[in-house]
């Protein structure tokens, strides 16, 4: 939330975000950066909204906020909750009922992201304060933390909308309105990194992704072997391919309703690692993930050194290997098996396997959707535009 935002609104969507379902949803606002010229402002005027809220029978019309799913997550978040008011940080809290798994919506403040080390899936907002010349570290921050289902923002700038929905490496971006309540056609739901991997739901690419390609159904190619590359000189190459700036592919506009925009983007996923297991198949691979926009390495025996590694690459390498986004490998069942497990044991974001040609094309990219109230900055510009026609 920059200088600009419509305060009311701003708190309005803040609090349906990080409350509403008691917090319990994985697009729910979990960290509220405030910038500085406004912080204390944002701050009084939450902790008025928050005094308004109603905990009690979620059957009830009159209820803001329910309970949590169990005792478990009750004891949890309110341990959570106590060990920030011990360290002096817990800002509000509301009272909860005495009956029932109930937790009085908290807000916390912490200097960023990085000091959230577990995600509190519960009605506990963090507040964080930022000037306006760190927006960019702000961003940075965020991505670096390697999550990326939601993500708002408030701001009247318009080129800061921009320059965020191309910056932020999370699924869902909303502009100038809550980030919760993802619509089917209207707002494809799902993250990146270690939020997701592959489409999103109801997005045009989901149902294609629960059918069984053709080549699976096909005879098993026994994996070509060959030399063993050694693991310093894959990274090495891995490393030169790591400059590439990723650029907008293509986009499309979703249906919903009026005053609302919804976009629909697709972005290269990164670094593809072509694995064969020919060099024929490397060099298809590769060709596929250079039409997205993807750099790509082949490693398989007879590749041309000019264009990638001549050898084989141990699959045990996978579990190490920097930088990569995708693993193609069209072979026999054992050697997925071994690639599988060797992509399984890495720490961080998961690194899809892709054994059928039919499903390259779609693991290359990331589908971004962005959501923009376009009445929050005054008015939306293209209905005055129709109405003059």
């Amino acid at each position: 939330m920059d200088s600009t935002a419509l305060p009311e609104q701003a708190i309005r969507d803040a609090l349906a975000s990080a409350f509403q379902s008691a917090g319990q949803r994985c697009s729910a606002l979990r960290i509220l950066y405030v910038q500085d010229d406004i912080a204390d402002i944002i701050l009084e005027m939450l902790h008025g909204a928050m005094d308004e809220l109603d905990l009690g029978d979620p059957w009830s019309l009159a209820t803001d906020i329910g309970p949590v799913i169990n005792a478990q997550a009750q004891d949890s978040i309110q341990t959570y909750v106590e060990k920030a008011r011990q360290d002096g940080r817990l800002l509000k809290q509301l009272r909860a009922p005495n009956s029932g798994y109930f937790v009085g919506p908290a807000v916390i403040e912490v200097t960023g992201i990085a000091d959230i080390e577990m995600e509190v899936f519960g009605p506990v907002l963090h507040i964080a304060r930022f000037k306006a010349e760190n927006y960019d570290r702000v961003i940075d921050n965020i991505n670096a933390s390697g999550y990326g289902l939601t993500f708002g923002l408030h701001t009247r700038i318009d080129d800061r909308v921009k320059n965020a929905s191309s910056a932020v490496h999370a699924g869902n971006i909303y502009v100038n309105r809550n980030q919760i309540g993802a619509v089917v056609e209207s707002q494809p739901f799902g993250g990146q990194g270690l939020s997701g991997t592959g489409p999103k739901a109801g997005g045009p690419r989901y149902v294609q992704r629960f059918q069984r390609p053709a080549e699976a159904l096909q005879a098993e190619t026994a994996a070509l072997t060959g030399p063993e590359v050694d693991a310093s000189a894959v990274q090495e190459k891995i490393d030169a391919l790591s400059w590439y700036e990723a650029q907008e592919l293509e986009s499309q506009a979703m249906s919903g309703p009026t005053g609302e925009a919804n976009t629909l983007t697709l972005w290269p996923r990164g670094l593809v690692l072509c694995l064969g297991p020919s060099a024929q198949d490397a060099s298809l691979q590769a060709g596929t993930a250079r039409r997205r926009g993807c750099p790509a390495l082949m490693i398989a025996p007879g590749v041309d050194p000019a264009y990638g590694i001549d050898g084989f690459l141990p699959r045990s390498l996978l579990t190490t290997l920097q930088d990569i986004a995708v693993v193609a490998l069209w072979s026999d069942q054992t050697d997925l098996r071994s690639a599988r497990q060797a992509l399984a044991a890495r720490d961080g974001a998961l690194i899809p396997l892709v054994s059928a040609a039919s499903e390259l094309d779609s693991y290359c990219v990331h589908e971004r959707h962005s959501c923009i109230d376009t009445t929050a900055a005054g008015g939306n510009a293209s209905l005055l535009a129709a109405d003059s026609d």
